[in-house]
């Protein structure tokens, strides 16, 4: 039996967003659990599709004494504070360094964080850790499918392990893998590792592993884990984050110097052949209404809009309202909007009680270019506390707590309001107050593809719109400073920097 140090600390930062993460974003719960510590660590993730709960389930099978230390994370905003990042790491490396001997270490990240001081958030936290444990003892790292894989964090990790799934259905499975990997590390020594880069960025609407070319690309991912090459990942890269190894990335461990290599060099030469396969259409708001009404009267299903370039999940701020205003001016009458983050209008709403007409300034707290509230007056149809289980594949068996919700109405559209920014990616945010999604004539959701695990299911079709937000979904339309020169920011696009 060994002795695993195990914690997490996740951010995923859209360095064009507007806002940034504080201390208490890493303290507070919404759609994950919020700062946990200690003892508590092993029961707080039970059924929830994290990592770390999947490392912990596999650990146990295996018979390993585990050590917790703290787990957090923080709806994905701009760069995390340097007082809420020297904070957290700090307490991290001081817990692990109280428990005395250990024979490894498991680290639930996510793999795109950038700090006001660190473009590499993760990286700078390895290298303080390999600095305190040593250079042998096994380090294993799970990640985000969206982490922008760094050299440093390859170097100092002793493996790093990628979820497969856009959306992210797999990331229990990913803290399972992770627990056999360590195990393999911590009995049989090191391997041999092997990193290799895209010189092209994907847009996030492109990554999704429901469709090609990502279905076919995450097969051989999974295919090419045999003989001497014993881990293999892929990493799309999180694009929205202004930093100098931005995009995606492979990394592989086998046995052999030569196996870690070849199995890089054969999925780089995948991804590279299907660069041209990664485009697709773009909505603007009025077209995207337009059709979907037009459609609507004969679908037997709800048309969802992705409303991706306020995003929450993506650092938006999820308070934008272009989209809302096409619905409402295209008049399409039974649509929903879910979910806008406005708590001012939700506790107003509350105030007012159900049957109230309410005059508002809806939504545009944040600010930024095209993003200036809706003014009008709404029918408050329904408020809810915000705390309910989630159901869909996602955010499967997690607590939700999004504080005050309701359900405003105009013109025959409705909005979801909530009180703490998630992206609407689960069937039961619009249950919890009373709208059934499958009855709906059109669902526009503030997400880029996580919604597609619960909601593809019931969509009779999935438009991508561009509405105003902190996330666009052409790459070339953020203003990248730092950003290497010569990568494309879309498939097929001119170099960046000539």
């Amino acid at each position: 039996m060994a002795r695993f140090a195990i914690g997490g600390f996740q951010h995923e930062t859209n360095t064009f967003a507007p806002v940034k993460a504080s201390f208490r974003d890493f303290e507070m719960a919404d759609g994950w659990p919020g700062l946990t510590r200690d003892d508590a660590m092993l029961s707080a993730f039970e059924g929830i599709n994290l990592p770390i709960a999947g490392f912990l389930v596999q650990a146990r099978k295996q018979g390993h004494d585990l050590l917790p230390t703290l787990w957090c994370s923080a709806s994905p905003s701009a760069e995390v504070e340097t007082e809420a990042y020297e904070r957290i790491v700090g307490e991290l490396l001081q817990r692990i360094g109280a428990l005395g001997k250990i024979d490894g270490i498991y680290l639930d990240l996510h793999g795109a964080m950038v700090t006001e001081q660190h473009q590499d958030g993760e990286g700078e936290l390895l290298e303080r850790l390999r600095k305190q444990v040593g250079p042998d003892l096994p380090v294993v790292v799970s990640l985000d499918l969206h982490a922008n894989i760094t050299a440093r964090m390859v170097q100092h990790a002793s493996a790093l392990v990628v979820c497969r799934t856009y959306p992210h259905v797999d990331l229990a499975e990913s803290g399972e893998a992770s627990a056999i990997v360590l195990e393999r590390l911590a009995g049989k020594g090191p391997h041999y590792k092997a990193m290799r880069r895209t010189d092209f960025l994907v847009p996030l609407t492109s990554q999704c592993t429901l469709i090609e070319p990502a279905s076919g690309i995450y097969r051989a991912v999974a295919e090419a884990e045999r003989g001497d090459a014993v881990s293999t990942s892929f990493a799309f890269g999180f694009p929205p984050a202004d930093i100098v190894e931005c995009g995606p990335a492979i990394v592989a461990y086998g046995t052999s110097q030569r196996a870690a290599d070849e199995a890089a060099d054969r999925l780089l030469a995948l991804v590279n052949d299907k660069e041209r396969a990664f485009a697709g259409k773009i909505w603007q708001p009025g077209d995207a209404v337009a059709y979907a009404r037009a459609k609507g009267n004969s679908a037997s299903n709800p048309i969802v809009l992705a409303d991706t370039q306020d995003n929450p999940g993506a650092g938006g701020t999820s308070d934008t309202v272009g989209l809302l205003r096409a619905l409402i001016d295209g008049r399409a009458e039974g649509a929903v909007f879910a979910n806008l983050c406005d708590p001012k209008s939700a506790e107003a709403a509350h105030r007012a009680g159900v049957g109230a007409q309410i005059t508002l300034a809806l939504g545009g707290w944040a600010g930024g270019a095209g993003n200036t509230p809706y003014q009008g007056t709404f029918a408050v149809e329904a408020i809810g506390d915000g705390n309910f289980l989630a159901t869909g594949p996602f955010y499967r068996g997690n607590r939700m707590q999004l504080g005050p919700m309701a359900v405003l109405k105009k013109d025959g559209v409705r909005v979801v309001l909530c009180s703490r920014k998630q992206q609407c990616a689960d069937q039961a945010m619009l249950r919890h107050v009373g709208i059934e999604p499958r009855k709906q004539k059109i669902l526009a959701l503030k997400s880029s593809v996580h919604f597609r695990a619960d909601f593809q299911p019931i969509a009779e079709e999935i438009l991508i719109v561009a509405a105003p937000g902190a996330n666009p979904v052409d790459n070339r339309e953020l203003p990248y400073k730092r950003i290497r020169k010569g990568i494309r920011l879309m498939p097929l696009a001119e170099p960046f920097g000539g």
